[in-house]
């Protein structure tokens, strides 16, 4: 009888573990091949493993109460406040001065970045830069192709120094802690191996990159946005005076596109086709500007009367939100024409431009077919910047309608990270309570409010990583990590040095093609029974895999902030991979060789 229960349950757990390895397997081609959002695949995920009993509910849903997780929202907040606060930008400013050549503005880029993404997440240090860059390049005379991709490399390799400095440093900590019951890794417990990377990293980019990055040297695509915008009026008493917009042929133009309208003094912007046209309305079109000839044969349109100072578009108006943008991987938009994706619908924005490879797409508007990684230039409700805090379709550039920081509150903002830092560092409190009260102090110190602090939340990525847990947990539970584990240690020979590289390698590639925080998470339960199989320490091993999971350089979709700098750098994809792919090898070379010099192995 024990026996055949014993067979039963063999054979249960073979099951169990066939089909968490299918669910597994399934998310990861999903998240390759489709432009399903991870936080959709993951959390479909973690519902087919509930409702099909391999994890419970405390199981499945307990990445939701991870210590790694809640330490992730929280220095969001906390770098929310140091961004509303004007924190970041004075730092920045400080540094940048005017280098006479590309190597010594590395240098001055190197700095203030290195030391900002340490302790902030990446994506607001690299934001509040970019549009300052563009500018100072152009005053300094140096290609902006020349810094963008340095600019993202550097927060990249900042992130890798503290446990804070980036989100999946405290993910993988956090799982750390529940799958081994252990206190898990101080502060700066992976600086020892971050710093000599990062420090090398940037040496590699002074060395190389100079040469091997294109010089472009063209000016910013929307620097001007009179060139692809024009202004015609509504003939006083004219046949289109009550007609809709759509009843007017105002929507069937093949060259340009119809932005907002000032009426009166007051400028409707994302206008529908249902709105009715008045009297002396001034009508401001986007696209190519020859097609003023299309539009004034329209009868009832006649040329605007102003000149090019007192345009509609030269004007300064608070109804106006223009912001720039960059097309997501997972952006529902991509494949289809703007006209076929109804975006001024679908977004509550118009698309006033495109850039593609850092050149403006000239012509049709309404034909252009969006991919990752173009930039947009759109003029927006004021709705638009903060529903893309949730909704992950643009990453954003540069809103020229954003709130003016705090200045008054930088040094209190600084302050507080500096605190949160010292007793987190120090040990005197835990890395979840110093991130806690940090977060509550810039709140109630004013250095953001209650709602930046809101829209600083990036639900997507608390999601992915909530449901990855979910993932983790029954690849340990049903044994599938050990069967890997078991073939890891087989393949090797029980080379502990073989065994760390094809973890490295195993979380870069990962990395390249699904989110580093999901990568890290799936692979952590697997090392660990690696370790324990091959009876080797585990610290290494769980470092290498921090940093695997950071070293995303070979191209523009593996890391949000190479995709950001992409447009404004104006690069083609394979100048990523021109720099990137000798980067990824360079950095892994580097921290498996420090990871080996530190730590013994066996």
């Amino acid at each position: 009888m024990i026996v055949a229960l014993n067979m039963a349950w063999a054979i249960k757990m073979s099951l169990e573990a066939w089909f968490t390895l299918i669910v597994t397997t399934s998310v990861l081609l999903v998240l390759i091949f489709s432009r399903v959002r991870p936080h959709i695949a993951m959390i479909t995920a973690l519902t087919v493993l509930l409702a099909t009993g391999i994890l419970n509910a405390e199981q499945a849903l307990a990445g939701f109460s991870n210590s790694g997780l809640i330490t992730v929202a929280a220095m969001f907040i906390v770098a929310a406040g140091l961004h509303a606060s004007g924190g970041v930008d004075i730092m920045v400013k400080s540094f940048l001065g005017s280098p006479k050549t590309v190597r010594r503005s590395y240098l001055r880029i190197f700095t203030p970045v290195v030391f900002l993404s340490a302790f902030l997440n990446n994506t607001p240090v690299v934001a509040t830069m970019i549009p300052g860059l563009l500018a100072w390049s152009k005053r300094i005379n140096i290609s902006p192709s020349k810094i963008m991709i340095p600019l993202s490399y550097t927060a990249i390799l900042g992130g890798t120094i503290t446990l804070i400095g980036t989100s999946t440093n405290l993910v993988v900590n956090g799982q750390y802690q529940t799958l081994t019951g252990e206190a898990g890794f101080s502060i700066f417990s992976i600086t020892i191996i971050g710093l000599p990377v990062a420090i090398c990293g940037l040496v590699f980019m002074w060395l190389f990159f100079p040469k091997w990055l294109p010089d472009i040297g063209k000016s910013h695509a929307f620097e001007n946005v009179r060139e692809f915008t024009l202004e015609v009026m509504v003939e006083s008493n004219g046949p289109l005076v009550g007609q809709s917009i759509q009843q007017a042929g105002l929507r069937e133009q093949k060259s340009v596109y119809l932005v907002e309208i000032e009426r009166n003094g007051t400028l409707l912007t994302a206008v529908t086709p249902e709105q009715r046209l008045q009297s002396g309305d001034r009508l401001v079109f986007a696209g190519d500007t020859q097609g003023i000839t299309d539009l004034l044969r329209i009868r009832g349109i006649v040329a605007s009367t102003s000149d090019s100072e007192s345009s509609v578009f030269s004007a300064d108006r608070p109804e106006r939100s223009l912001v720039e943008a960059v097309v997501s991987p997972h952006c529902a938009a991509i494949g289809e024409t703007i006209r076929d994706a109804k975006f001024r619908q679908r977004y509550g924005a118009v698309i006033m431009a495109v850039a593609r490879n850092g050149e403006r797409i000239p012509g049709n508007l309404s034909n252009i077919v969006l991919k990752a990684g173009d930039t947009l230039l759109l003029e927006a409700r004021p709705a638009f910047v903060s529903r893309q805090r949730y909704n992950k379709d643009f990453l954003l550039i540069n809103d020229l309608g954003k709130e003016s920081p705090n200045h008054d509150k930088a040094g209190i903002a600084w302050v507080i990270l500096i605190a949160l830092v010292t007793a987190a560092g120090f040990g005197v409190i835990s890395m979840l309570n110093a991130a806690l009260i940090g977060a509550v102090m810039m709140i109630l110190t004013g250095c953001c409010s209650v709602s930046q602090a809101e829209r600083s939340l990036d639900l997507t990525v608390i999601l992915t990583i909530a449901a990855s847990f979910a993932l983790g947990v029954a690849l340990q539970q049903t044994g599938v990590a050990d069967v890997i584990a078991t073939g890891i240690v087989s393949l090797s020979q029980n080379q502990a040095w073989l065994m760390l590289v094809m973890t490295y390698i195993a979380v870069s590639v990962l990395t390249e093609v699904i989110t580093n925080n999901a990568a890290a998470v799936l692979m952590l339960p697997i090392v660990l029974e690696l370790t324990s199989k091959a009876e080797l320490h585990n610290e290494p091993f769980v470092f290498a895999i921090m940093m695997a999971a950071s070293a995303s350089f070979a191209t523009p979709l593996g890391y949000q902030t190479n995709l950001m700098v992409y447009g404004p750098g104006g690069y083609h994809f394979r100048d990523f991979l021109k720099v990137g792919v000798p980067m990824n090898f360079f950095i892994g070379a580097v921290t498996l060789a420090v990871i080996m010099l530190i730590w013994p192995l066996n």
